[in-house]
């Protein structure tokens, strides 16, 4: 369904409430977490970030249960094809695209997205999924479905990205994966900043701190290099509006997960994690780049190690870092392979034989691609 624009008439507020305690429902018997698909984010993101409402969330359903959530997007090309598609929301501040599906019953789900993509007269092309956890519920449950139905399926990329998942307490966990070079380095730096004044490390945990907790991430984060290039999240009013909204839903649900390094009461460094289910996604760190000497991203790495490790209902956090970052990737030993799939649509008619050839040439494309870079 396409999601209507945002009318403040009582009606509509009730089915809003309604619709997002049904997503909530569903998310929190999800079979794999995604904060990003969670309602906590996502309605924010419907609300601030879909300007022109063109995401069509669809709903799975078994019976009257839901059993799964999955918003896409029309794409007019695929790369460097001119080549129409579907594909799941990824927005620009959206790291992980896996489905919101109902434990137990993610083959059910993936019946039913595929289903309603085949009838739908919007989707061209074929179905592109980015983000996917190819260890995941969802990545098994969309190969034992495609390969039931003989549906042409494909992985077309995959990286691996940095993850905390460990049973080590975190002095252990640092003292095992950290090189002990890097240790002295980094207790060297944390004394010289003390050196300059006092130095506190601080999780947010009451409500009324949230306000100021939020501008003063979105001032530290202004006031570096993205506020420069203009990428940071107060350079846009809507990412801005997404970010505070995200973060009083998450607050509210007891999803949100922020920490602050303190210099004589100034924010120096800054982290904001969402949580969903057991799982936690490490989501923006903004930091004093005057103070860049001391390496206050790193310092507050170490603060984000202890503040999860710590935490009994926190089994592991994504870092959702681009693959090979040079800070996370030697600090997290582990890591989560991410993949992108490229899944055939049927259709009737014209429809099915347009379907049908644009998933054969881009298939092909790819694989010519391949051969002239060199590449199995």
């Amino acid at each position: 369904m396409l999601l209507a624009s945002h009318p403040a008439d009582p009606d509509t507020n009730r089915q809003r409430a309604s619709r997002d305690a049904r997503w909530m429902a569903l998310a929190l018997d999800a079979a794999e977490p995604n904060a990003f698909y969670a309602p906590d984010m996502l309605v924010a993101a419907l609300d601030h970030l879909d300007g022109k409402h063109q995401v069509h969330v669809i709903e799975a359903v078994a019976g009257e249960e839901l059993i799964g959530l999955l918003p896409v997007v029309r794409h007019a090309r695929h790369g460097r094809l001119p080549i129409g598609c579907v594909g799941n929301w990824m927005h620009d501040h959206c790291f992980l695209g896996t489905p919101i599906v109902r434990r137990g019953v993610e083959q059910a789900a993936w019946r039913s997205f595929l289903a309603q993509l085949d009838d739908a007269p919007w989707a061209k092309g074929f179905l592109h999924l980015q983000g996917m956890d190819a260890a995941g519920a969802n990545a098994a449950a969309l190969e034992a479905m495609s390969g039931q139905q003989r549906r042409g399926w494909r992985e077309v990329h995959r990286y691996e990205r940095a993850m905390l998942q460990s049973d080590l307490d975190a002095e252990r966990y640092w003292d095992t994966q950290v090189r002990a070079k890097k240790r002295k380095e980094l207790r060297r730096l944390q004394k010289r900043l003390g050196e300059l004044g006092t130095v506190e490390q601080r999780l947010l945990s009451e409500e009324t701190q949230l306000p100021e907790w939020i501008d003063a991430f979105l001032a530290l984060e202004a006031a570096g290099w993205k506020g420069k290039q203009g990428t940071a999240l107060s350079c846009s009013p809507n990412d801005s509006a997404f970010f505070r909204a995200a973060c009083v839903n998450a607050f509210r649900g007891g999803r949100l997960h922020m920490l602050r390094l303190d210099l004589d009461g100034q924010p120096i460094a800054m982290l904001v994690n969402f949580r969903h289910g057991e799982g936690a996604f490490s989501f923006k760190i903004a930091i004093d780049e005057a103070l860049g000497r001391f390496s206050p991203g790193v310092l507050i790495e170490i603060a984000n190690l202890h503040a999860v490790q710590n935490d009994p209902a926190i089994a592991w956090m994504d870092s959702c870092a681009a693959p090979g970052h040079p800070m996370i990737d030697s600090l997290w030993a582990e890591r989560r392979t991410i993949v992108q799939y490229r899944v055939a649509l049927r259709g009737t008619g014209m429809k099915g034989i347009r379907r049908k050839a644009a998933f054969m040439l881009a298939n092909k494309s790819e694989a010519l691609a391949r051969t002239l870079k060199g590449q199995p």
